[in-house]
């Protein structure tokens, strides 16, 4: 089983997050970063926008997700130190309903529950009890058969 570390910005609201279920499973590590604090993300695979995508030959490496909305992520960005392995997953639409009144988010950008299962996914580790607790996850289950994913 892959580790997962997620780091959170201090103003991700728990009570909207969708990994706040999750909190407490033994293979997850929470932090919260806060100012001057860091992360050193070497042998990290890292989630992220613009990279490589994400495969099986990917598995082997524990999993890092930035938790944050897309506004302030630089934020977080700015806490991680050493080296990374940056990959991204497939086009996939989210099934989470986005409503932003300062910024448009990236196509390609899911709930956080969802980039995880998806990347658990990718690199030959499903885990549907990741979604157990999500209320949209039918739609995002339907999201991914008809991208061939599922």
């Amino acid at each position: 089983m892959t580790p997962i570390t997620v780091i959170r910005h201090p103003k991700e609201r728990r009570s909207k997050c969708s990994l706040t279920p999750l909190e407490g499973r033994r293979d997850i590590t929470f932090h919260k970063a806060k100012e001057g604090w860091q992360f050193d993300m070497t042998g990290f695979t890292v989630l992220a926008l613009g990279a490589p995508e994400l495969s099986a030959a990917d598995a082997g490496r524990p999993l890092l997700l930035l938790d944050s909305t897309w506004r302030l992520l630089p934020q977080l960005e700015a806490c991680l130190l050493g080296a990374g392995v940056y990959r991204t997953l497939p086009a996939v639409d989210t099934a989470y309903p986005r409503v932003s009144k300062i910024a448009d988010d990236p196509q390609g950008g899911l709930a956080s529950v969802e980039a995880l299962y998806l990347a658990k996914l990718l690199i030959g580790e499903r885990d549907d009890s990741l979604l157990a607790a999500y209320y949209w996850r039918e739609r995002f289950l339907e999201n991914l058969k008809a991208g061939g994913l599922l």
